[in-house]
């Protein structure tokens, strides 16, 4: 890797398939075309949600910006997500407390909240209008021992200072008319639009001076203090800094340890009769293995997904959708029995995972002056801000020793079945 990196050649069709909810009514940001080599502050490359952000916080910063991607805007893994902001990660408190510590897991924890803060106060300072809504969550069990696990959960998040209560099985039935065991229920999460939240931020970025560039990287080099791009074609682009905002589609840089590809499946449904919806339409998810979680939207669908597993070729992936979709449709069912259950529109692609269900944010090893922000797990999007947020403090030169807690070559636990699928910081989150 010392010469440089190579660039998957994959493309939007192979990471995503179907037809999300997402984007009806917005205008994707056009392209500039590209018809010289040139320089700029800060290269991004990859214009989804992650690259989006990147691009808002860094011309924010003052820094002008080329972002570029090889096809449009959000329409690779950013339209396949459900985009649940939620603040609780994919691993429970205790399991992190586990591998890390109680006083690590809290701090991690903590800044996943601050992160759905601060992207919610981005969201309303410039009015995107990307149908960001903030949100309960109910985190339901499974069983009894669920239960019990999720009570236990609760007192340790009491004691890390996180809000939200535990909700035994008569409140969950007299409050939502859920029959389950128990559940954890708290506030500060959201849900969003991702393309029309992601297409907004290249919008403001693009106000600020950044250029929004069709071309295909191919190789990165940084040497000489400087980072430079060979395109697809004759050109290329020199910067300070470059930031890997590829999304599922890794490149060839050294896979860490803690990464896995995985698939998620999703469906939404035909309009609801907003009567017949539950209390403050919360986010939904479950400690389950496979799980279910649910949404709803700005026009009263359902979104619901899950059943995920370890396909990852694009062709067989494809070919499970329509059993996948009826396989949550089922389940959505008989958690909601009053929904109506006709399905609308049904997705898949695919995504990425860590066994601690924690980003890869930070410095790419052998690398200088190259910076990876991979949002993976259920809080993709929740992290993508912590990622902007992380490159723009080291870009300025700034450094927590918290940072290393998501460093891509950390240690961290063997592999496991960790919960997947996008459910998806104010200063440099102290």
């Amino acid at each position: 890797m010392a010469n440089g990196i190579e660039f998957d050649p994959a493309s939007q069709d192979d990471l995503r398939s179907g037809r999300s909810p997402w984007g009806r009514g917005g205008r994707r940001p056009a392209f500039e075309p590209l018809t010289q080599s040139f320089k700029a502050d800060a290269l991004v490359i990859g214009g989804g949600i992650t690259g989006a952000l990147a691009a808002e916080h860094l011309t924010a910063r003052g820094l002008s910006v080329v972002v570029i991607d090889k096809e449009e805007p959000g329409l690779g893994s950013t339209a396949a997500s459900t985009a649940m902001l939620q603040w609780e990660i994919d691993s429970t408190l205790s399991e992190l407390e586990h591998y890390y510590g109680f006083e690590r897991a809290a701090g991690m924890y903590r800044r996943s909240a601050a992160a759905v803060s601060g992207l919610a106060k981005l969201v309303a300072t410039h009015a995107l209008p990307c149908q960001f809504q903030p949100r309960q969550t109910l985190f339901l069990a499974q069983n009894h021992e669920s239960a019990r696990d999720l009570y236990e959960e609760r007192q340790l998040r009491r004691r890390a200072g996180l809000p939200g209560v535990y909700l035994e099985h008569c409140d969950l039935l007299t409050q939502f008319e859920l029959d389950r065991d128990g559940a954890i229920l708290s506030p500060g999460s959201a849900e969003a639009d991702p393309l029309l939240l992601a297409w907004g931020l290249l919008d403001i970025a693009i106000a600020r001076g950044a250029m929004l560039v069709k071309g295909t990287v191919e190789r990165l080099h940084s040497e000489g203090g400087k980072v430079t791009a060979e395109l697809d074609g004759p050109f290329v682009i020199e910067a300070d800094t470059a930031v890997l905002a590829t999304g599922y589609t890794m490149p060839g840089i050294d896979t860490p340890k803690l990464h896995r590809s995985t698939s998620s499946f999703a469906i939404a449904t035909v309009p609801q009769d907003p009567a017949t919806l539950w209390r403050g339409e919360t986010l939904i998810w479950e400690d389950a293995d496979p799980y279910l979680y649910m949404r709803t939207t700005a026009d009263h669908r359902i979104v619901a997904g899950g059943e995920d597993d370890a396909t990852t070729d694009p062709d067989r992936r494809d070919a499970k959708l329509a059993a996948k979709a009826q396989a949550i449709r089922e389940k959505m069912k008989r958690l909601w029995p009053q929904a109506n259950a006709e399905i609308a529109t049904a997705w898949c692609g695919t995504f990425g995972e860590t066994a601690d269900g924690l980003p890869l944010i930070g410095p790419v090893p052998r690398m200088p002056n190259v910076y990876a922000a991979y949002g993976y797990g259920g809080n993709g999007i929740t992290f993508s801000f912590l990622a902007a947020q992380m490159v723009g403090a080291m870009v300025a030169g700034i450094y927590r020793d918290w940072f290393d807690d998501y460093a891509l070559d950390r240690d961290g636990p063997g592999f496991r079945n960790v919960r997947a699928g996008e459910r998806g910081v104010e200063t440099v989150l102290r």
